[in-house]
This record gives C-alpha cells, sequence and structure tokens, in this order.
C-alpha cells in the first residue's frame, strides 16, 4: 500500500486526478467509478481539466434498486450531475436501478466487469470500514450481488432524502472480488469519521469484519487521505 497524506480533500482529490492522467498516458481505458462526497473533487479536476474521456469506458460501483436514473438521489444521477454532462466517456455502465429482475441484472453487471476490466478504481470508505456497499461479514470472494441495505445504512443515507420511508432498501453492488481484479486502486477518505476505518483497513488484520482491509492483499493501492482522517495512523506511516 502506498499512503498519501494530503492538507485537505482538496489537494487529495488532484493526487488522484494525477494517477489517472498517467494512467490514462500509459494505456488505461477502463475507470471504475465510485459516488459520495468523497471523489467530488477529483470529478471537479477531471472536469476542469482537458483530458478527452471520449475513448474510456467507466464502470460504477453501485446503484440503489428501485431508483429511476433521473431521480436525484440515484448514482446516475450524481454521476451525470458530476461528471458526464461535462465529460463524457465512450462507455459509462451503471447498474439498472429499475430492472424488472434484480439477479439478471447482477449477471449482466457481471459480464460488464469481465469483458472490460478495470484498469484504475477509485473507492471510498465508510466509518465502519465497508467499500461500496460491501458491508462487514461481505464474503471477500463475492462478485456483483444483490444488497439488502442495514438499518445503519438507511439511517445514514435518510439526510439525503425528505423522509427515511423513502429510501431504498436493496442495492446492486460490485462485490470484494470484482473490485480486487481491478488493476490498480486508489481509495479516498476525509474527515475525522473515517480515523477508524483507516487504522483498521491499513494497521488492523485483513478480515471480513473490515471489508477494505483486503486491500492489504492487492499489489497496486494508494491511499490518499487527508491529515484529519490520518490521525490515528501509527507514525510509520505518516511519514
Amino acid at each position: 500500500m502506498k499512503i498519501i497524506i494530503t492538507k485537505d480533500n482538496i489537494e487529495g482529490g488532484t493526487k488522484a486526478f494525477e494517477i489517472i492522467k498517467t494512467g490514462m498516458k500509459n494505456g488505461a481505458k477502463v475507470l471504475g467509478l465510485a459516488t459520495g462526497s468523497s471523489p467530488i473533487p477529483l470529478y471537479s479536476d477531471m472536469v476542469d481539466s482537458d483530458l478527452d474521456f471520449s475513448d474510456m469506458t467507466s464502470i460504477n460501483l453501485d446503484e440503489y434498486y428501485g431508483l429511476a436514473p433521473d431521480n436525484d438521489q440515484s448514482y446516475h444521477y450524481f454521476m451525470q450531475h458530476h461528471l458526464f454532462d461535462q465529460k463524457p466517456f465512450k462507455h459509462s455502465y451503471i447498474p439498472n436501478g429499475l430492472a424488472k429482475n434484480i439477479h439478471e441484472e447482477v449477471d449482466h453487471y457481471n459480464k460488464i466487469i469481465e469483458e472490460n476490466p478495470i484498469d484504475i478504481q477509485i473507492l471510498g470508505i465508510g466509518g465502519n470500514g465497508h467499500i461500496a456497499f460491501n458491508e462487514p461479514g461481505t464474503p471477500f470472494g463475492s462478485l456483483t450481488h444483490e444488497v439488502k441495505l442495514t438499518e445503519n445504512t438507511i439511517k445514514a443515507n435518510s439526510r439525503f432524502f425528505d423522509n427515511i420511508d423513502d429510501v431504498p432498501r436493496q442495492a446492486i453492488c460490485m462485490g470484494i472480488r470484482s473490485i480486487m481484479n481491478s488493476k490498480k486502486i486508489v481509495l479516498l477518505a476525509f474527515g475525522e469519521s473515517k480515523q477508524d476505518a483507516i487504522k483498521a483497513m491499513i494497521e488492523g488484520p485483513v478480515t471480513e469484519e473490515v471489508p477494505a482491509s483486503i486491500l492489504q492483499d492487492h499489489p497496486d493501492v494508494t491511499i490518499i487521505c487527508d491529515e484529519v482522517a490520518a490521525a490515528k495512523l501509527s507514525d510509520k506511516y505518516r511519514k
């Protein structure tokens, strides 16, 4: 693991953008993308750049099941607003939240990932060490799968909805093995709420109770976090 500690999320986004720019220069064609607040500065840098993504493919980690693409809480909408409207890709894949058969959509998404191996995967991390909707206890061998959201996740996400009853109870999510198959992984984490997760991911044992800890076993991972998120790391990791 390579650890980059920045002064804030803006600098962190710039560091991640430099990795993507270098990767594209070296032939990267497929980006795995994430939603949430952590990658927003990265997407801003991508939008403001002169890079052309029209020959690139993107594959997103997850999507709520039951939300239309134009719902302002869907991850389709998030990606359009923060990136794709300004910087279109050749192909942009996000799970279909309105698929009639969720199991068929899961199989379809696994095929997309298999046919488009991810060169650089962008990740965030939850306070309990989850990556995407892969909560503690998710098998490390999992591929894209249906997720029944935990009460904690539903409660945490309710701040984005008018009513907690509007929060979807299911999602379609790239599995941990799918993520680990990416050639390069860049994880972004900023703020005090990520301190325990960052420490457990980097310094703790590899365990399904901390899904992100599996990244210790990946050959090419860069962790980009701000000084606040890195505050609980041992000194040897903070140099």
